[in-house]
Order: structure tokens, then sequence, then C-alpha cells
């Protein structure tokens, strides 16, 4: 089959790994050009590197890779540190790695496998059947039966310093990839809503030139708070109501100085500086009316000044970007369409995740095209392709509805400062929790832990695709 992708980011490189591995002809649409930056903390997961480890992905030091041993977590003036367990295909170890660095290997491995990449494409337009008065050379004349089917994108063309050239171009494919992250033009071009009862984050990072670089532990720092002195002035975190749905700001304010539903981090990348930002959910009141720049400017001053975080040791520009979350975007498949990874809001409300469920959502798509390839005639391809939505509702809907539910819980203050209470002095139940939010159920006998985390997740209704 003919597939487009657009995006090259972890979503669409990895489709494009798969699907150019199994023989398909792809071409991948990208907006920018290698190497370039994108607003993350850098931080990969064992959830993340398993689908390294299934790509065949080189990650060593060699390669650039820094190992991280597991989480160490921060609040109440103590901390507890969570290594990362071996089990099933999830390995014992994390990673971390510049986007700038990370995305360019992705995109070169699916080069590798045989995608084409065009860099400096940006999708515009959505192609619907019904502007077509015949199918594009190499296409089956089926895809014209329904004219609402999207069958290709027009992309303008950017120069190499990014700026449009005046000219476009038009691709066509049996199947077209949205994998084009937070910005989701190819969704909007398409009329696919977003959902403003699913949570939303926001994340602003720096990088420093810190001896935090060689930290081998991934810190998340639980106390985050709000002062008058980041205060914005706006009443947008106030003027969305109280309805108590996920994504709806609690009717509890944080206060001068309260808690926010979030946390910072200090990954080290190994390089010579550390990533250091912070994430906030958008189920608190003072969502929108905090500057989240100086959120974290005054997060890293209380830093041990041996540590540089200040503002003469950052290398760089601070940057922020939304963090769609829990499927806030559906549906995920519509002919012709698949929504993955931020496209598609598939961001955990649990710990603001996305890249391993951006390459999870590519992998399963390309599984679902390669069935579609093999099927007998039209009805029963589309019938393959459809199934997309139920694939990534199966494997993740109860997670990010759980999620949904403790994005909202900790919007209120009292609850935060009691969950911290609770889990700083008791580890196991803090590990309980973070065995939950990293959603890694392994292929081994079950713990007890395992247990209790199936039985939340059966009795937990899945969050909808369609």
């Amino acid at each position: 089959m003919r597939v487009l992708i657009v995006g090259a980011g972890p979503a669409g490189s990895t489709a494009a790994y798969w699907l150019a591995s199994s023989g398909h002809e792809v071409t991948v649409l990208e907006k920018t050009r290698f190497p370039r930056e994108k607003v993350c903390g850098d931080g990969l997961t064992p959830r993340a590197v398993r689908e390294m480890v299934l790509m065949g992905l080189p990650h060593g030091v060699e390669d650039g890779y820094h190992r991280q041993r597991g989480l160490r977590l921060r609040a109440a003036g103590t901390s507890i540190d969570l290594p990362f367990e071996a089990a099933g295909d999830f390995p014992g170890y994390g990673l971390t790695r510049t986007r700038y660095g990370f995305d360019e290997d992705l995109a070169r491995h699916a080069r590798a496998a045989g995608a084409r990449i065009l860099e400096g494409h940006a999708a515009h337009e959505v192609i619907r059947a019904g502007e077509l008065g015949s199918a594009p050379e190499g296409l089956p004349a089926s895809l014209l039966r329904d004219p609402e089917r999207i069958v290709g994108i027009r992309a303008r063309l950017h120069d190499a310093a990014g700026r449009r050239t005046g000219e476009t171009a038009d691709f066509h494919a049996d199947v077209v990839l949205a994998a084009d992250g937070n910005s989701t033009r190819v969704a909007v071009a398409a009329g696919l809503e977003k959902r403003d009862d699913r949570p939303l984050g926001v994340a602003v990072r720096a990088y420093y030139d810190s001896p935090r670089s060689e930290l081998d532990w991934m810190e998340g720092w639980l106390e985050l708070r709000g002062d008058d002195a980041a205060r914005t002035g706006g009443a947008a975190g106030r003027s969305r109501g109280a309805s108590g749905r996920a994504g709806t700001p609690s009717s509890e304010a944080a206060g001068p100085g309260g808690l926010l539903p979030g946390y910072g981090w200090i990954f080290g990348v190994g390089d010579g500086t550390a990533n250091v930002g912070l994430g906030i959910l958008n189920t608190s009141r003072e969502f929108g009316t905090l500057d989240y720049r100086k959120v974290l400017a005054s997060w890293t001053a209380s830093m041990p000044e041996e540590w540089r975080l200040d503002p003469e040791h950052r290398t760089g520009r601070v940057l922020g970007a939304a963090l769609p979350m829990g499927f806030n975007r559906t549906p995920h498949y519509v002919p012709g369409l698949m929504l993955l990874g931020d496209s598609g809001g598939m961001v955990s409300p649990f710990n603001g995740e996305g890249i391993s469920y951006a390459m999870e959502s590519g992998r399963y798509a390309a599984d679902l095209i390669a069935e579609a390839a093999r099927a007998n005639g039209p009805a029963q391809r589309e019938l393959a392709l459809s199934q997309y939505p139920d694939v990534i509702g199966g494997a993740w809907g109860s997670y990010f509805t759980l999620g949904r539910l403790c994005a909202q819980l900790i919007g209120r203050p009292a609850v935060m400062r009691a969950a911290l209470a609770a889990g700083m002095s008791v580890p196991a139940l803090m590990r309980l929790a973070v065995s939950i939010m990293a959603n890694m159920s392994p292929d081994r006998p079950e713990t007890l832990t395992d247990r209790v985390i199936g039985v939340v997740e059966a009795l937990t209704p899945a969050t909808s695709t369609r």
C-alpha cells in the first residue's frame, strides 16, 4: 500500500520504519529540517526504550544516549529512589537524549528501512476523494467511492531557512497518518475537533550547563508552587467553571504559594547539560493565571548554587508547549486518516509522557495497514483500518481514564498535599502509585502490585477513541 505520513517525530518515524520494513511505499512530510529542537523533557522511559529495542535502534553511550537507573522523587524535604526493573519485554533502564538528536536518529532509521522523508514540506490541506476526477496513478479506483475519504495532503514547501517558497505539492496515498504533534494541522483540516472534557498540560523547559548532566536518575520534584511574582494577572484559569469533569479546573484555589498539579524535572543528558523543566495540568484554578517561565525561574532559584541552574549557565531559551492528554482529539480514524501520538491526544495525564505512546501508536497503525494490505477487497481493507481506535482504546483506554480522574483530584491542593504526605512517608505506597502511572504491566508472574493495578484498570471504563 502507499502510505503518506505527516510528521517525522517519534510517531511518524516509527510508523515509517515498520511500514517500510514491510515493503510498503512510504512518504513522510516533515515541516522542518533535521536536526531540529522540540520542547520535551528528553526522558525515555523503559516503555519507550522497549519500542527502540523492537525497532533495532542503536542506543548506547557511543550513540549519544545517557542511561538512567530509575526515578528519584523529591518532596517534603526527602527523596525516594525507584529503580527501573526489567519485566517481560520492558528493559530495566531508561535513557535520556535530546530531541534534537533522538528525532534525527529515528528519521535516519526509517530512511535506512526504505522510507522517503521530505523535509521542508508543511501539510496545509487534506485532499478528499470527491476533489479528484480519477484515481491518482498507482492507487485503486475504489478509493474514490466515498467522496469524503481523505486520499492525500497538499503541502506548502519551505526553504532551508524555514521560509515559505510559495510553491505547493500534492501527495496521494491509500491511507494518511497524521503524526504532526500538538499542532494537529491535519486533524483540524479534516474537521476533527478537540475535546474540552480531557486534561491539557503545559510544559516549559531549558538546558543548563550543569554538573547535573551526569545524573543517572530521572528526578521528579513534586512540590511546585505558584506565587504572586509569577502571576500574569489574567483570569483565564478562573473562567472555566468547576463541573468536576476531567479537564476542568477545581473550585479550590491553590492560593499564593500553593501547590500546583504537576511536577518539575531535572534530567541529566550526559553531554554537559541538564534538561530542567516543569509540567502543569489545567485542572487547577491557577491554570492560565501564572507565567510558567517565572514559576520555572523561581523553582530553579531554590536549587543549590553548585548545580548552576541559573540564567548565567542556561544554554538557550526557555521554551514551552502544550501537552494534549487522554485522547483529547477523536475519532482516531476516519476513512483514509489515522491520528497518531500527540495529534490524537496520546499523552499520559499521569506524568505527561508522550514519546512511548507516540511510538506505540505508530507500530499499531503499521500493523493494521499491513493487515489491510493482505485483505481481500476494498471492504475488508477498510474494515482492517477502522479497527485502529479499538486497538489503541484497548491498549490505553482504561489507563487514560484513570489518569483523567487523577488529574482532576490533584487539581485540589488539599488532595495534592495529602497524597504527597502519604506517598513520601510510605515508600511502598509510592511504588504502587508510580507503577500505575508508568503503565508498565509486565509479561511475568504477577506480584501483588500487578494484581492491584489489574483490578483497578478492569474496573475503570475505557476512554472513548471514537
